[in-house]
């Protein structure tokens, strides 16, 4: 509060200083012992300071608005809603849990590391880790292939990309540093291969169960005499 009564002191003695500068100079130029020329001075001085403040008060004014808007911190009041959680059971939440902070840790790499071969294989990847955590959901019986995944071949992934991310931010080369990062980005193409072949197993009792369907219908179909063109639809290709 006291420095806003001081700035405008200020604003105050400086517009008094202009008023006396503009009566001098009318005083030279106009006829101060008659009532034109102190009714001229008076307009001209009522001018000026107009002008003064439009020049000056409203960049101020301007500047106080931007100076309040940023030191008065915005606060939501708004209530929030949160979807309820979905449980799938004790071990395939396990799952979920152990997947999103994996995915979480692999993105915070990916915006770290500014080598893009590095960031493709990064977000491959994820795109394949995230298919075999959400594979729990669709078939439990995975949970414990899925487990190792997530205890052993996952971690150990990311341990190595946070190697890389240490050297690579040194910002130096050396045989050694170089070494290990270009062995980093090799294996890093040996986990993708993995990472497939591991979600691929996943469907192997799918594809197994979808087989002995398909051996059921094509009985079936034979027994009544319905076996043909039809019929070989069925087969798995």
């Amino acid at each position: 509060m006291a420095k806003k009564k001081q700035k405008k002191k200020k604003s105050s003695v400086r517009g008094i200083y202009f008023a006396l500068i503009i009566w001098l100079i009318c005083s030279e130029s106009l006829p101060m012992y008659t009532l034109g020329g102190i009714l001229g001075a008076a307009a001209i001085t009522i001018a000026g300071a107009a002008l003064l403040s439009r020049l000056f008060g409203g960049k101020k004014k301007e500047e106080d608005e931007d100076q309040y808007q940023y030191e008065i911190p915005y606060v939501d009041t708004q209530p929030r809603q949160t979807a309820p959680k979905t449980s799938y059971g004790p071990e395939v939440d396990s799952i979920i849990e152990d997947g999103n902070r994996a995915m979480s840790e692999m993105g915070r790499l990916y915006a770290s590391i500014d080598n893009p071969e590095i960031k493709k294989k990064i977000n491959e990847l994820m795109r394949i880790s995230d298919k075999i955590v959400q594979d729990a959901i669709h078939d439990p019986d995975d949970v414990p292939q899925i487990r190792k995944f997530l205890d052993y071949y996952l971690p150990t992934t990311i341990k190595l990309l946070n190697a890389y991310d240490r050297m690579d931010s040194q910002g130096i080369e050396g045989e050694n540093i170089d070494k290990t990062k270009s062995s980093i980005l090799d294996m890093l193409d040996t986990a993708i291969d993995a990472f497939k072949k591991q979600l691929d197993s996943l469907f192997a009792n799918q594809a197994l169960d979808i087989e002995t369907d398909i051996d059921v219908m094509n009985t079936m179909l034979r027994r009544e005499g319905l076996s043909g063109s039809a019929a070989d639809d069925f087969k798995l290709h």
